[in-house]
């Protein structure tokens, strides 16, 4: 739990830090591959905007009529310009409501999308991507990242396009009601830009440091959360609280960062818009008194010119949204992109129909990613027979487990080859071969759901009856029986309401469930009691028959009466043969034997 102790720095890898100083907010473009199946809700919501936008600046104009023609014109022309007015912000309300709706439903939907595609590819990552990133990590861009995407799609940009068609429009309108002050408004243009360009690249580093701590408490919380029974049994309570504490007060300090330089830079871009437009105004409004421009003129100058303003001011805004968004961006389209070390083929070979679960190991040496200078097999030449049981014992570490890694090809070996039915495994479509394999892993694996969608996890279309057949085998039926609500009972998340055997023997039932011509046992009997250990030996040596079975194990009890015993050592095969066979050689299986059926007095 040293990881529950200890807060992680997220900004520390050197690549991280490179990707921080070369985002940009062109990586929302990779947005597009989930926009574009809604090219119709896009082109509405984009007619949406341009009206609304239109609408905005033609109502500066009415504005400028009913000014000037306030004491001049006619009672009967002002009712026909008030209620053009009236009109117009009709058109203004309803295109507003029309452009919300549709920027929402799209974010809604193009987020919903990406979250699919994101967990649809790291659900079938390989076991290697998980020894070097957390999973708290992965879920923190899951949610928090897909939240900032859903808040710019469903929002920002929408705002952002609807402030440039403003902003360009109004500069226009500017021009044409007066070329002379719009000149002089130009000149505070460098003033604003300066900051924009300084600041925005402090903004974009900030934001993505801000978002790599919070994966990082996420991370920090879900591995302690994770293993909450191991913290609370050895008083860890504190020191996880501590370290949770440090990464978010990392976070916190980092997006103070953020909003400080976002505020500043808010400041003064709008504090230079607005004095410009002020200094402007000046200038016109000393025209009006000499009559260079009529009062309507300056009023409709005064209302563009606000009105670009402030686009200027909320586009300075939305621009750091988008910033975040792109990094946000960034960190999915890495998930989405990232190089598995385990790939299928292009072309893929069928598997043998049917499968007779012949399993070969041919000159396999393999190293761990995350140790890389310790192997964890060498030179394994091994070959079992269809329908043999194979146990395979030895030391911890020896490298037992990591033959049911390779034979699932959650690894690829660094050398040699594993073949199924005499195909190698790399030739095959992952979910191809491994539907011929039933696995009872060493920690069992508990679903938050009932004890019967527990088992039925081995073969979803299994009836009632032949799940209740499986937990009779695995001798389940009755603890699961004996449940509150009996089959149906919720187990709690990660099993919390059951025991370690009675997980173990559901797990055993779900491997029998599944019924498939290669049966691997991780452990499989290494919680359960004395009683409970025969009565699902017996149903291992049952539903082994006919099955190629391989068993790892260190307790020798369950592996008496195997076809083969494989021992190990170091990664080597050092012996293997029968049970007698191996006892009488000496050796370290008869060492391991003494010590298991004796007292060990006689192990030395």
């Amino acid at each position: 739990m040293e990881g529950a102790a200890v807060a992680r720095s997220p900004v520390t890898d050197p690549s991280q830090q490179e990707r921080e100083t070369s985002r940009r907010v062109g990586a929302l473009a990779e947005l597009w591959p989930f926009l574009s199946p809604y090219r119709g809700m896009l082109a509405g919501a984009l007619m949406a905007l341009v009206l609304t936008a239109s609408v905005s600046l033609v109502l500066p104009l009415a504005v400028r009529r009913v000014v000037d023609n306030f004491e001049v014109g006619s009672a009967a022309l002002l009712n026909q310009y008030f209620a053009a007015a009236i009109g117009i912000a009709a058109l203004l309300a309803l295109g507003t409501g029309l452009r919300y709706t549709l920027v929402t439903r799209l974010g809604e939907r193009v987020v919903a999308d990406i979250r699919m595609a994101v967990f649809g590819r790291v659900i079938g990552l390989s076991p290697a991507f998980y020894e070097k990133t957390m999973t708290g990590e992965v879920l923190s861009r899951i949610t928090t990242d897909t939240t900032l995407i859903q808040s710019v799609i469903g929002s920002s940009v929408s705002v952002a396009l609807r402030n440039m068609l403003i902003f360009f429009g109004g500069f226009v309108m500017m021009m044409l009601t007066s070329a002379k002050l719009t000149g002089l408004a130009l000149l505070i243009v460098p003033l604003v830009v300066v900051p924009i360009l300084t600041l925005g690249r402090r903004l974009r580093s900030l934001s993505r440091e801000n978002q790599d701590w919070i994966a990082a408490s996420s991370g920090n919380a879900s591995e302690a959360l994770l293993s909450v029974q191991t913290v609370q049994a050895f008083t860890h309570e504190a020191q996880s609280r501590a370290a949770f504490n440090r990464v978010t007060e990392e976070s916190y300090r980092s997006a103070l960062r953020r909003i400080l330089t976002r505020a500043v830079l808010t400041v003064i871009v709008i504090f230079l818009v607005f004095a410009g437009v002020v200094g402007v105004l000046w200038i016109g409004a000393n025209d009006v008194r000499g009559g260079g421009m009529s009062t309507g003129g300056l009023v409709q100058f005064v209302i563009y010119a606000v009105m670009v303003a402030g686009s200027v001011a909320a586009l300075s805004e939305i621009w750091s949204e988008l910033q975040r968004a792109a990094g946000a961006t960034e960190r999915l389209v890495e998930l989405l992109q990232i190089e598995d070390a385990v790939r299928d083929p292009a072309e893929p070979s069928a598997p043998a129909e049917p499968a007779r679960g012949e399993i070969t190991f041919e000159d396999i040496s393999f190293f761990y990613p995350s140790r890389p200078a310790a192997a964890a097999l060498d030179q394994i030449n091994l070959t079992i027979k269809p329908g043999e049981t194979v146990a395979v014992v030895g030391p911890s570490g020896a490298g037992k487990s990591t033959l049911i890694q390779l034979i699932l090809r959650f690894f690829d070996p660094v050398s040699g080859r594993v073949l199924l039915d005499g195909v190698d495994l790399r030739d095959m479509a992952r979910v191809d071969f491994r539907r011929s394999i039933a696995l009872v892993p060493q920690d069992p694996v508990i679903f938050a759901a009932s004890a019967r969608e527990n088992i039925r996890f081995g073969w979803p279309g299994a009836s009632d009856e032949e799940v209740t057949e499986a937990a009779r085998a695995a001798a389940a039926e009755s603890f699961i029986e004996a449940l509150p609500e009996g089959w149906d009972s919720p187990v709690g998340e990660r099993g919390v309401m059951l025991s370690g055997g009675q997980k173990q023997r559901i797990a055993i039932a779900r491997a029998i469930l599944r019924d498939a011509p290669v049966l691997l046992l991780d452990e499989a009997t290494s919680a359960l009691d004395a009683e409970s250990e025969k009565l699902v030996q017996g149903a291992i040596e049952t539903v082994s028959q006919g099955r190629t079975t391989l068993i790892i194990a260190h307790r020798l009890a369950t592996v008496k009466q195997a076809d083969r015993i494989i021992v190990m050592e170091e990664g080597r095969i050092v012996a293997q043969g029968r049970h007698d066979e191996l006892v009488a050689e000496g050796g370290l299986y008869a060492r391991l034997a003494r010590l298991q059926f004796t007292d060990g007095s006689d192990a030395a």
